[in-house]
């Protein structure tokens, strides 16, 4: 019976242990990803602030795992990805506001 108990413990403490590093690793992975989007859409020219600041944030994120601080990683790979998920769609508005067809001028009926 002790034996058993010890396995369910030692069983539990290994798949605790590896939580920090594989979540850490997929909102990484999240991260990059959501990056790349902001970068199709030209986030570096039209949304600067948000794109630096994901980019500050992921390689923080990088160096916090290096560390092994994998809280403080996800954190700031959660970061990471609101700055780039914003950085993205403000290029997004910033080029239909600048595509956007000006308004076509319609002849209105004249009283006669």
């Amino acid at each position: 019976m002790l034996g058993a108990r010890l396995a369910i413990v030692l069983a539990a403490a290994t798949l605790c242990a590896a939580c920090g590093p594989v979540q850490s690793t997929s909102f990484l992975m999240d991260a990059e990803t959501m990056l790349e989007a902001a970068r199709t859409a030209q986030a570096e020219k039209l949304a600067p602030y948000e794109w630096t600041a994901a980019n500050l944030y992921l390689h923080k994120s990088k160096e916090e795992v290096g560390y092994a601080d994998f809280e403080q990683a996800v954190d700031y790979a959660k970061k990471a990805v609101d700055f780039a998920t914003r950085a993205r769609d403000g290029a997004v508005r910033t080029v239909r506001r600048t595509e956007a067809p000006a308004p076509v001028n319609t002849p209105t009926a004249r009283p006669e």
